[in-house]
Formats: structure tokens, sequence, C-alpha cells
């Protein structure tokens, strides 16, 4: 069995801001009430002709270049993502076909805002087993056309962006370590309720609103702690290292003050959190990858640093992962 590890980064984020100020204007809220409650300050949002593909292709490009590899030496797309461009085909096709990259098997993965570490896992045991070299994981997302603007309470929260990893077979490990779970139980809690199979879509459907996602919100930041805590303890665990040792701490970039709890709870120092979710907001799957090509370009990681991610999403999903640079 070979080694894995990433050979390349990529992320792309809208030109158009949208600010705390802009909110102030359209919903009952302050630039104040946000920053001190989630810590966001800005969010991008796509134009209305572009589409999860579009910028999941320009990350891409920037994984490929980064890691030097040709588009047709890449043999798969696995791309998670809550807003496909389509309920189907795949968005990871378009990507492919818009790449070039002919001898690549392409699907998309939904775990919610872990979708991208889910992605990691998949493609990481791919390569182990053989059946690839160059596996190329994108986490992509429009949240802002899920996103209901009169819902004070979430449409501050989302913003819109791709991130992009090439993993790639290895002499020596680069993943060290990756761990997935579900809770089912709290399905409920973060949800698009209408448009699949339980609620097609219907007039009705649409006069309720129930086309755009629904979050209880004080559940969901106490699951968020908790989560990310269980699942980044977790990764360490079969990494075999202390948390002592983690040299950064990429969280999903959801809330600040959900991050910083559980930074303070893994007791590691506040210059060992990543954060730029005061820029995106939350992106949900492709929140780490952007959050990771950011970290990678800014000299925030340097070779043989250990990394640890942690995410929760809807479902709820949670998943972690420690990468050695």
């Amino acid at each position: 069995m070979g080694f894995v590890k990433i050979t390349g980064t990529g992320s792309y984020t809208p030109d158009r801001i949208l600010s705390n100020q802009d909110f102030e204007k359209m919903v009952d809220t302050s630039d104040e009430w946000i920053r001190t409650r989630t810590g966001i300050v800005e969010r991008r949002i796509a134009e209305p002709q572009v589409a999860s593909s579009d910028m999941a292709y320009e990350a891409a490009l920037k994984a490929l270049e980064s890691a030097s590899i040709d588009p047709a030496d890449v043999d798969g797309i696995i791309l998670g993502t809550v807003t496909p461009d389509y309920i189907f085909p795949a968005t990871s096709c378009f990507v492919q076909s818009r790449l070039g990259a002919k001898n690549a098997f392409a699907f998309d993965l939904l775990a919610g805002c872990s979708g991208f570490i889910y992605a990691l896992q998949v493609g990481k045991s791919m390569i182990e087993a053989g059946n690839a070299e160059n596996i190329l994981v994108i986490g992509a997302e429009t949240l802002s056309r899920i996103t209901d603007y009169k819902d004070r309470s979430t449409c501050i929260l989302f913003g819109d962006g791709a991130g992009a990893a090439v993993l790639s077979k290895s002499e020596k490990s680069g993943i060290l370590s990756i761990f997935l779970g579900a809770n089912g139980d709290d399905w409920e809690k973060i949800i698009l309720p209408a448009g699949g199979s339980r609620t097609p879509a219907s007039e009705e459907t649409v006069q309720n609103g129930l086309h755009y996602l629904k979050m209880k919100g004080n559940d969901v930041f106490k699951e968020g702690v908790k989560g990310l805590e269980f699942a980044s303890l977790e990764a360490i665990r079969k990494a075999d290292i202390t948390t002592a040792q983690v040299d950064l701490f990429i969280p999903h970039q959801a809330n600040y003050r959900i991050m910083d709890a559980v930074r303070r709870r893994l007791n590691l120092s506040p210059e060992k959190l990543f954060v730029n979710v005061d820029k995106y907001g939350n992106t949900s799957s492709a929140s780490v990858p952007i959050a990771l090509d950011e970290a990678v370009k800014s000299g925030r990681i340097q070779e043989d640093d250990l990394i640890l991610f942690a995410v929760i999403g809807s479902g709820f999903t949670f998943a972690s992962a420690v990468i050695k640079w």
C-alpha cells in the first residue's frame, strides 16, 4: 500500500462583496451584532451567471498548476457540494469536461460542510488501493442561491466560493489520519426542506420559502463546539500525535466563537488558529480547502508542519484530519 499526500492547492472566491453594512439596509441587524456573534465582516457572492461548477473549475485549475500536474494525468475528480449546478448530472462532470481531464472519473459527494474531508478520505483510499495516482478533490458552494435574505438569523452567515486540492501517490505519508462520523438523529437542525423526493417542488413550496436553507442556530452552535472538539481529538489520536504537536488548526469557518471555543478546549494557543471567516463567511464544503490554500499561499504552513482540520455539517456529519505538510 502506497502513501498519499496533498501536492497542490487552489481556491476561488467571487469579486462581489456583501458587507455587514449592506445587511443593515436589508434586515434588522447591525455590523456590531454580526461581528460580535459570528466574527464575520463580509462574504463573497457569485454573479447570477456563475454556478458552483464555474468556481470549482477555477479552483481546480490553480490546484493543478500548484501541483504541476496536467489535466490528462488526473485519474478522478471528487466534488463535495450541497449546491450542485443541477440535481443531475454531477457538477464534477462539468469540471472534468472544462479541464479536459479525459481520463478522470467524476462524481459528487454530499456530506454538508464536511464534504471536502469526506472526499479527501475517498480519494486517499482509492489511491492507497492502487486504483488511482492523482485525484482532484474539490469543495464548491453557491450558498447565496439557497439563502433567504429576509431571514436575518441565517442570511448573514453564508457566502460563495470553491477550494481544491490534488491528492497524489507518495513514497512518504502526508495524510496521517482522517476521522469521519455522523449523527443522523439531528438531521432537522440544518435542512433545505423542499426540492427532493420527500417534498418535491411545487407552487406551495416556492410560496412558503421551502427552497431556502433553514437552521436552528442555537442548537447548531452547541453541536458545533462538541462535534468539532470530539472529531479533533479522534484525528489526533488516530495520527498518534499529541495536541501540543499541532502547528496549525484549520476548523470549518462557520462562526469565530465556535472555532475559538474549540481552540480553547484543545488547549491550543491563539496563533495556531487559522481564521478567514471574517472575509468569506460560511462557505460549507468549500470552507476548509479555501482556508488551506490561503494558509499555504500566505506562508502559514511550512514543510513538516502538522495541520489539524475539523468540520461539522448538516446531517449532522463531522470529519477531521491530520496532515503532515
